[in-house]
């Protein structure tokens, strides 16, 4: 039969190894928390996660550039004439085929809104430009049409159309 003494150090022992390994975890978690949390995006990033902006001040036929995430986007109140260039081309002619509807949001068709910088280096293309009246970026020759969609050049995709959503007829919410 165990004598009071074995139990005791054995109870002493298994106390000291849950302690042990209750300090080395509690260790481990402390030096892995910053490695991780590091991989967080910056404060600064998430503050631009989403911005609203009020387009009633933007007349028909102009374009203004705003800044979202560090990258400055396009809004464009396109005219009627606009819509309807960019709605006749066939998706055949298209080298990345999108419609224009695909493009815009329903009801708010002649706004126009996509990320400025080209597919093909990441330049940012000159508006009213170009063979097509869309955009033209000077760097490799690449050229948008009325809706954004590459026509002309070595750029692979269209302009890219970043998540947005009309809040009401004048506010648009980026993001």
């Amino acid at each position: 039969m165990a004598t009071q003494a074995e139990h005791s150090s054995t109870n002493r022992r298994d106390f000291l190894y849950v302690a042990t390994g209750a300090v080395a975890g509690v260790g481990a978690a402390a030096v892995v928390w910053p490695l991780i949390n590091q991989l967080n995006p910056d404060a600064s990033t998430l503050a631009l996660a989403t911005i609203e902006y009020d387009i009633s001040a933007i007349p028909e036929g102009q374009t203004v550039t705003i800044t979202w995430r560090g990258l400055p986007v396009f809004v464009r109140h396109r005219t009627a004439a606009e819509v309807e260039e960019a709605k006749a081309v066939p998706l055949s002619e298209l080298k990345d085929p999108e419609t224009d509807e695909q493009r815009t949001k329903e009801g708010h068709e002649p706004w126009l809104i996509m990320i400025a910088n080209c597919t093909h280096l990441g330049c940012v293309p000159t508006g009213e430009a170009g063979e097509f009246d869309g955009w033209f970026c000077p760097c490799h020759g690449s050229e948008y049409d009325t809706a954004g969609r590459i026509r002309k050049g070595p750029a692979p995709k269209n302009l890219v159309v970043p998540p947005y959503e009309f809040v009401s007829d004048t506010l648009v919410r980026i993001g």
